[in-house]
């Protein structure tokens, strides 16, 4: 299916600062997808916190990709990790975290934190 969020969808910029080591920090508190389980929609403030390396992340491409999994059932430890080696396959960063920061439902809170290192 063509709808499936893929690397694909994730566009690059030429990081003009790659002599330096510096952070960038970008939030998606509206994200959301679907429980694979009951089918009811899943809230998460998504946060990425990035060493980059030749590459940065073009943010409009960035939302476009997060959009993507609005109708998607899946699971918060896999959407979060799926974000991380999307991100690290267009990136090749020096390091990355993404935290899947999941709004409580049913009385659980949710928090998925995943790193990749060089």
């Amino acid at each position: 299916m063509s709808d499936l969020p893929t690397y694909k969808d994730l566009d690059v910029v030429n990081n003009e600062y790659s002599d330096r080591d510096y952070n960038i920090n970008v939030e998606v508190p509206e994200f959301n997808c679907v429980c694979p389980k009951t089918g009811l929609p899943d809230f998460a403030n998504i946060k990425i916190n990035y060493i980059p390396h030749k590459n940065i992340v073009e943010l409009k491409s960035l939302k476009l990709y997060m959009v993507k999994f609005r109708n998607i059932g899946i699971y918060h430890e896999h959407v979060t990790n799926q974000i991380l080696n999307d991100l690290v396959r267009v990136l090749n960063p020096k390091k990355i975290r993404v935290v899947g920061d999941f709004h409580p439902r049913g009385g659980v809170k949710t928090a998925v934190e995943a790193v990749w290192e060089k």
